[in-house]
């Protein structure tokens, strides 16, 4: 106990933070954790609360909002400590979304990776002409973009932060020089993934000599992320984008062995967060009016979410209600017809918006309800009538496009933040370094100490195809200082009438993403249940082509119902990491349930 102390109060030194703030960061104990499904029992409070994918990280904004800070302040020490104890989903190495709602307005802040300088449309064509395997892409340097948490979360602090920066690194660096216990979770990764330990830095760190992964429960210590993080504590985000770290991370990029990437010095040091509008839209459920606001592009996940719930809205799917606790037949034939219409837009539109207009000059065009209910009567909405399939994309009124639409790719990882802190205010920011994992480099910047952090391969949400065979391009095509198309969906839902915030969620998990999110809200909005029991729900999505369903969750006679009309259901294990903060809007005074996935490791904790 007596060195605990003394390591709190030598990194809070370090740090800088004593003199400007009471707080003091304390570890708390660390039981181990279960990476199978695990009931999850719900929470509730009434002043604040936080919501995130693992204990630790959870507890650490907990702590800084029992100490006076933002939700903001929470959200910068609960993605620091997930850098360390969920090195796979986020981290100082990858990019972020982050909604935040200040009381009186909704705010969107963009810290996506981007393309280096030198990066073009063929950065993942082979020398034949042919998209490159999905793997031999991301490993290495070659689809390593540019980071942009660090310097979005220094941007969003500086207008919301009430705690001094370096206050909120405290926890992240004491875990990262005292130790973690590695979580189940972690452990489980670490034994089925096959590329981390080409890379010896990261292979020196995660597993034991004989090639075997650290067990559940050891303390794995991190002293080179400390030392890059005391720095960042006391330097801002420069300290990451330019001197020693950031050319620690361009050597990392530009010296691997077989699959170098383009990452500059400049690129890292050129950087920019930028402050979006919020994209918002209402909803209607249960006679009661929603703002729903979202992340606008280049994240296609509210406009995704919108056109589907939106569609839904133009069927009978409102008065389908849960059969048995579970949706059925005909609810989950609406739902994935509406999905397979938004997969088919958002692979014809959606793209960064600073290089590619939306349809008919909005990105809204495609959440207009007449459009949707254009859309909707594609749907073969009669008991017992046929899946189309696949659908194609829909022209919104006034479109004028020459984008031809991006093919089926695979997208993975990410984490997932909810708070609400005592003010009311909220952030919901999902965080990512895209593939388990990422680029599988870790950079050491700190030479003679242990550890580092991993960096992204976001480059590879970009479109492998960058034209059709006619020459027409895709939206999502790569190019220089550009950002890949996301999935990610952090949300904030409002009263439309008062204005009050109703909830804040959002979840992991690529592509599916979209799915998880508009599970969550609508089991929330529309049958009512608690965020708690929403996640439970089991999952399902169409991408626009198969219809999956969570293994081993739905009955037999619901899968044979759907096959036979033509739906090609596919089982699979769909690992959702969602969180969620809603209001109970049954109490006259505030008070806030909160849910976490049991699919993973994550908690919620309030007062």
């Amino acid at each position: 106990m007596r060195e605990k102390l003394l390591l709190i109060g030598l990194v809070a030194a370090l740090a800088g933070c004593t003199t400007a703030s009471n707080f003091r960061y304390q570890v708390p104990e660390q039981p181990e954790g279960s990476s199978a499904y695990t009931e999850k029992p719900g929470w509730s409070a009434q002043r604040f609360a936080v919501a995130a994918a693992n204990p630790l990280a959870t507890d650490a904004g907990y702590q800084v909002l029992r100490a006076g800070g933002s939700a903001v302040d929470a959200a910068i020490a609960v993605q620091m400590v997930l850098n360390l104890v969920e090195p796979q989903s986020s981290g100082i190495g990858g990019g972020a979304f982050l909604m935040h709602f200040n009381g009186a307005d909704v705010e969107a802040f963009d810290g996506r990776e981007t393309a280096p300088a030198a990066a073009d449309e063929r950065l993942f064509l082979g020398t034949d002409g042919k998209p490159m395997a999905f793997y031999d892409a991301v490993v290495g340097g070659r689809a390593v973009g540019a980071p942009g948490t660090v310097r979005m979360l220094e941007m969003v602090h500086g207008q919301y932060g009430t705690l001094p920066w370096a206050t909120l690194l405290e926890p992240a660096i004491v875990l990262a020089e005292g130790g973690f216990k590695v979580s189940a979770r972690l452990n489980a990764l670490l034994k089925t993934e096959v590329h981390l330990k080409k890379d010896p830095v990261a292979a020196a760190y995660f597993y034991r000599p004989d090639g075997t992964p650290h067990d559940v429960g050891y303390v794995l210590r991190n002293p080179a992320l400390a030392a890059v993080l005391r720095k960042i504590a006391s330097g801002g985000s420069k300290a990451l984008h330019e001197g020693e770290i950031a050319q620690a991370i361009v050597n990392k990029v530009r010296l691997h062995p077989s699959n170098p990437g383009q990452l500059s010095m400049a690129d890292l040091a050129n950087y920019k967060a930028i402050k979006r509008a919020a994209l918002c839209h209402d909803y209607r459920a249960n006679t009661r009016d929603y703002r729903i606001c979202g992340f606008p592009p280049p994240s296609s996940g509210a406009i995704a979410i919108g056109q589907i719930l939106g569609t839904l809205n133009q069927t009978n799917a409102a008065q389908l209600p849960l059969e048995a606790g579970l949706p059925g037949t005909q609810w989950l034939h609406l739902y994935t017809e509406a999905a397979r219409l938004a997969f088919a837009d958002r692979a014809q539109y959606l793209g960064d918006p600073d290089f590619v207009s939306p349809p008919a000059g909005s990105w809204l065009s495609l959440l207009n309800p007449d459009y949707l209910a254009e859309r909707a009567r594609l749907i073969g909405q009669n008991p017992g009538a046929s899946s189309m399939k696949t659908a194609k994309p829909g022209t919104p009124k006034g479109t004028q496009t020459a984008f031809a639409p991006m093919s089926d790719q695979m997208e993975y990882g990410t984490s997932h933040i909810s708070i609400i802190d005592g003010n009311g205010w909220a952030v919901a920011m999902t965080t990512t370094i895209e593939d388990a994992f990422g680029a599988r480099q870790m950079v050491n910047a700190q030479p003679g100490l242990a550890g580092g952090f991993l960096l992204n391969n976001e480059l590879t949400d970009f479109s492998f195809v960058p034209r059709d065979s006619a020459g027409l391009p895709v939206a999502n095509r790569v190019a220089p200082g550009k950002r890949p198309r996301s999935s990610m969906a952090p949300t904030l839902v409002f009263d439309k009438g008062t204005g009050a915030l109703l909830m804040s969620g959002g979840s992991p998990g690529g592509a599916l993403i979209i799915h998880f999110v508009a599970k969550t809200l609508y089991g929330v909005l529309n049958w009512g249940l608690t965020p708690q029991t929403a996640i439970n729900l089991p999952s399902f999505a169409s991408l626009n082509g198969p219809t999956v369903l969570e293994e081993k969750r739905f009955p037999k006679a619901t899968i044979d119902a759907l096959n036979a009309r033509g739906h090609e259901v596919r089982e699979a294990n769909m690992t959702s990491g969602l969180q969620a903060i809603a209001r109970d809007q049954g109490q006259a005074r505030p008070v806030w349930l909160g849910g976490a996935d049991p699919r993973r490791e994550g908690i919620v904790m309030g007062d």
